[in-house]
């Protein structure tokens, strides 16, 4: 399968282009959704324990709330899971990789991604995309993520969420670059370097830092693997600098927010 992702500012956008990836032959369960739990109707009812926060279900691959109905009349699915997520806040994930997703980026907030982690990036989503959607749930947008079973069903989900007005992932690392860029290159070249001139370095060790099996670690200690995956940049003073500044940004992030 391959998954096809788009980031809606609007949940109703988002419900409508699942509606209709619906239509075009996609069954329910290769929809999935993840939402801002405030924006989802029906998941006060999720079960809690004494230890777990009001509509805070811990446990994954199990419905805990109510299906989520919407346009048309189409049940988009079952609530599999309901976490608060560090630096972010309650979310929602509708669907068994969205469920997968929300478990990896709970687990990796406390420490340990482990096999959530591995779920997720079973099913086809990158690790180094994951980041985005924290972006994208942080600002109150919703992700819709479609599972194809090849090239042509591809073609028809990426066509419909852009008509339905989705931003691409690839759009919203470019946005969520831009949106970091001029704090980072102030930070840059105030300590002697040439943002200009290195910020692919930079940029791509900033992302380096976000990956979930970066989180955390210092250069040093993602040295080895980070060698395999960024040969031709590893070694460079931008690519440190940005790595560097990554994990401050997460922490950041965190602290802030929480």
């Amino acid at each position: 399968m391959n998954s096809v992702v788009g980031v809606f500012r609007s949940r109703a956008d988002a419900e409508r282009a699942a509606e209709t990836i619906h239509s075009a032959g996609i069954p329910a369960d290769r929809i999935n959704f993840l939402s801002p739990k405030d924006t989802i109707e029906k998941v006060e009812s999720v079960p809690t324990t004494d230890a777990e926060q009001p509509g805070m279900g811990k446990a994954f691959g199990a419905a805990v709330g109510g299906t989520i109905g919407i346009a048309g009349g189409f049940l988009l699915g079952p609530v599999l899971a309901t976490v608060l997520l560090p630096g972010i806040g309650a979310i929602a994930a509708v669907g068994a990789t969205a469920a997968a997703i929300l478990g990896t980026l709970g687990a990796v907030g406390g420490g340990a991604a482990g096999g959530a982690a591995d779920a997720a990036l079973s099913d086809g989503i990158p690790g180094d995309e994951l980041f985005v959607y924290e972006d994208a749930l942080r600002q109150g947008r919703s992700v819709l993520i479609a599972a194809a079973k090849d090239d042509t069903e591809a073609a028809t989900i990426r066509e419909i969420l852009t008509s339905g007005g989705a931003e691409t992932v690839d759009k919203a690392r470019h946005m969520w670059w831009v949106g970091v860029r001029d704090a980072e290159k102030q930070h840059y070249d105030a300590t002697g370097g040439n943002f200009e001139k290195d910020e692919a370095f930079y940029q791509r060790g900033f992302e380096a830092a976000l990956h979930i099996n970066h989180r955390g670690k210092t250069y040093d200690e993602s040295r080895d693997q980070l060698g395999w995956l960024y040969p031709d940049a590893v070694d460079q003073p931008g690519f440190r600098n940005g790595f560097d500044r990554g994990q401050a940004y997460l922490k950041a992030r965190v602290q802030c927010e929480l």
